[in-house]
């Protein structure tokens, strides 16, 4: 099966890298921009969970225990995860990298907030494309080195505002790193995050020619 991202709405989105699905911080039920139903998600490998917040753990414990998938987040939401009932849950920290399913997965740094263990981003390498999911962050520069190790093909940046970084910021933020596609998340949800997906595209265009931005609509699908 080919390479794809779909966006599910928020900040949730399911992935297929080499044959395996993944689904990050599958906010469903109760997301006023949901793509999908619970019950219309198919069979998930892996689950991998950014923070705690509600809209971002979401429903990751039942879905993880619905498939038996394996639920990776930093070891605190692991370890809770555990204790919710998920059977395959595995803790990481930032910086680290694991093995999962013939992906690699490495835990990058994220500027926010979170009750268990700390807020975290994810980059996920598979044989031909490499996405990175930046959580909700605000902006940092850490993450152009961890490029250099694992160019990223995709990347998927929140430009909301008030928690996260905003259009202008996220521009900025791209520009360090030249992913070969840049996708605006994390915004429209509420009024509060309501921003123009234009306005960073605008953005990353003057800074960042190289970059390709590429805007989905809820429940559109990228292949790669």
């Amino acid at each position: 099966m080919k390479d794809y991202v779909k966006w599910l709405g928020h900040a949730a989105f399911e992935l297929m890298l080499d044959g395996k699905r993944i689904l990050i911080d599958p906010w469903i039920r109760g997301n006023p921009k949901a793509a999908v139903k619970l019950e219309d998600i198919e069979d998930v490998d892996i689950i991998l969970v950014t923070h705690d917040h509600g809209d971002h753990l979401g429903d990751s414990i039942e879905i993880a225990e619905k498939f038996d998938a394996k639920l990776i987040s930093v070891y605190e939401i692991a370890v809770y995860a555990s204790n919710q009932g998920v059977r395959n849950a595995i803790g990481m920290n930032v910086g680290g990298d694991i093995e999962v399913d013939g992906l690699k997965i490495v835990m990058t740094p994220s500027l926010h907030s979170s009750e268990r263990g700390c807020p975290v981003g994810f980059i996920i390498v598979g044989s031909k494309n490499t996405v990175y999911h930046a959580g909700d962050t605000g902006f940092f520069s850490d993450i152009k080195y961890y490029a250099e190790v694992y160019p990223i093909d995709v990347a998927l940046v929140p430009i909301g505002g008030v928690y996260t970084m905003n259009p202008v910021m996220a521009a900025r933020f791209v520009a360090l790193f030249k992913p070969r596609i840049a996708v605006p998340m994390h915004y429209g949800t509420f009024d509060v995050i309501e921003k123009d997906p234009k306005e960073f595209k605008d953005q990353v265009e003057r800074k960042e020619p190289t970059i390709r931005v590429i805007i989905l609509g809820i429940g559109d699908k990228l292949e790669l």
